[in-house]
């Protein structure tokens, strides 16, 4: 019988609770995972919020009148927009406050969704995999002190993004964006914040592992937005089958209609206490899904540096194959229409043409390509930071005491992020070829889509260097790995169309490719990133061989 086990027939058999019951301590471990987040928690929500804010004051600059505000409405009044944006009711009066609603709800709300799971799973499954939680449950603490610890943690954080909206928004003076408005705005965000953390919290119950756990519920926030897009393009009512749809459907700064909160919340309390009830029917460490049985021999592949690292991160290679497929697949769809859909929008145009290319369809695929490449960096940086999480959870020690050494246990990993963020830009180049060969009827468009996604694989091998060397010699600076794909993200997309200076943009990798088709092959640059990515990872190993092992 295991400890947990005893405990949990300890308790059966009529041991007395901890005072408190089932909620005894939860103040203490709340306090103790705000301390853990302080510099998480702030980051993500002035992320959010600054995000939201700096779009807001930028639509009065480059959609300075009612003309050009006309004009974006009627070119988003399409399916593969709408899609993308959310349902056309905002498009009748497109005022500023209309166009953050349409264009920004939406993709908020389910960034909003995201950082609660990763807290609910940090909290919660990630301590229990790590042996701690099964520590702090040995002392004076009730069963769901944890569980209630993190979904409170998860509240703070959104209730802060909520309050940082709510003030900031009306704080920017733009015509439209009212103060009556930006409450609800924020309130829908605290609202899928609240909705995906309970979500989480019924994942964790379900699976023995923290990746599996976020996978889940990152597939029913997936599956959300989804379903909420096939309904906007379609028209069909699709849209109330999701959450997010929901949430879009209070009209924010159009109608401001408060009602689609309640059902949200309503959903959300749903799932939290189904998480609590879940709880009670497993031990601590342990799933409600049973953990399946390997087979009783290895492979031989397992053995080699390469073998293992390739069998831990086969789930999330594979999963981000499936999605930059999907996502280039439905980019290159859009290439079709692309001349006829923003030929009446100026500012785009001009945006679009600061690229180069001899058609909006062109120009238009360099800049979306670009928003994929950043989606595959995000693999570069979880692939290359995956050795951190074995070195915390202490399996990287007994590893490395047999004959592998650093240098190789280390470079396995990078390997495979290496071939791993290239292979998913070849994946991302059949997907929006194919789909952009079909839309425009023009065969060629597949080798130039394909090629252009395999130019970027230089800059994501800059942000495996990168994240190399900040695990190497700086572990628990670690988080600072994602600055290369944020930066890439708001420069390089944002960008052209809010009219920055290029400068900033050549700062980032993803900067210096060649943006094909639009433009032409360059091969300087990526010569150039293909060398500062080898000083980086030839840094980040020469950091790690000299470092001790950190154990979390």
């Amino acid at each position: 019988m295991t400890a947990t086990t005893a405990a949990s027939a300890g308790t059966a058999a009529g041991r007395p609770r901890p005072p408190g019951g089932v909620l005894a301590g939860t103040g203490a471990l709340l306090r103790f995972d705000l301390r853990r987040d302080r510099l998480r928690l702030p980051a993500w929500v002035l992320g959010l919020g600054l995000l939201t804010l700096s779009t807001a004051n930028s639509l009065h600059t480059v959609y300075p009148t009612a003309a050009d505000r006309a004009s974006i409405a009627r070119a988003s009044d399409s399916p593969a927009v709408l899609a993308l944006t959310g349902p056309a009711r905002y498009l009748g009066d497109y005022t500023y406050g209309a166009m953050l609603g349409h264009r920004m709800l939406g993709l908020m709300t389910v960034l909003a969704g995201l950082m609660s799971i990763l807290i609910i799973t940090r909290h919660t499954r990630a301590e229990e995999e790590s042996g701690r939680a099964e520590l702090v449950r040995s002392t004076a603490v009730g069963r769901h002190a944890q569980l209630t610890a993190a979904l409170a943690t998860a509240a703070v954080a959104n209730l802060a993004l909520a309050l940082l909206l709510a003030a900031g928004l009306p704080a920017l003076g733009v015509p439209g964006i009212t103060a009556g408005g930006a409450l609800l705005y924020g309130a829908a965000h605290a609202a899928a914040g609240l909705l995906f953390a309970a979500v989480a919290a019924v994942a964790v119950q379900f699976t023995a592992h923290t990746r599996t756990a976020s996978g889940l519920a990152l597939a029913v926030l997936g599956a959300g937005y989804a379903l909420r897009a096939a309904g906007d393009a379609g028209g069909n009512g699709l849209s109330w089958a999701s959450p997010v749809g929901w949430l879009q459907r209070t009209y924010v700064f159009v109608d401001d209609r408060w009602w689609p909160l309640p059902p949200v919340l309503a959903l959300a309390a749903t799932t939290g206490a189904a998480a609590f009830a879940l709880s009670t029917r497993r031990d601590v460490g342990a799933g409600l899904r049973a953990t399946r049985p390997g087979p009783p021999v290895g492979s031989p592949a397992l053995g080699t540096a390469l073998g293992f690292p390739l069998r831990l991160h086969r789930g999330l290679l594979g999963g981000f194959a499936v999605a930059l497929v999907l996502l280039g697949a439905m980019y290159g769809s859009l290439l079709g229409g692309a001349d006829s859909m923003l030929k009446d929008v100026e500012q785009l145009r001009d945006a679009l043409a600061r690229l180069g290319g001899h058609s909006l369809a062109d120009s238009f695929a360099a800049m979306t390509m670009l928003v994929v490449a950043v989606v595959g960096a995000v693999y570069a940086v979880l692939a290359t930071l995956r050795p951190r999480a074995e070195e915390a959870a202490g399996r990287a020690e007994p590893v490395l005491a047999t004959g592998l050494s650093r240098t190789r246990w280390l470079g396995g990993h990078l390997t495979v992020a290496l071939l791993g963020s290239t292979a998913l830009m070849l994946a991302t180049g059949l997907g929006f070829g194919l789909a952009g060969a079909v839309s425009t009827g023009d065969g060629g468009t597949f080798l130039r889509l394909t090629g252009a996604a395999l130019a970027f694989a230089p800059a994501q091998w800059v942000t495996v260097g990168f994240a190399a060397a900040v695990y190497g010699w700086l572990p628990r600076a670690a988080p600072l790995a994602w600055l290369v794909p944020a930066y890439a993200f708001v420069i390089g997309y944002l960008g052209p169309l809010l009219k920055l200076p290029d400068a900033l943009n050549r700062l980032s990798p993803f900067g210096q490719v060649p943006r094909l088709p639009a433009a032409g092959m360059d091969w300087t640059p990526l010569a150039a990133l293909t060398l500062v990515a080898a000083a980086l990872l030839a840094l980040g190993l020469a950091g790690f061989k000299r470092r001790d092992l950190e154990l979390t």
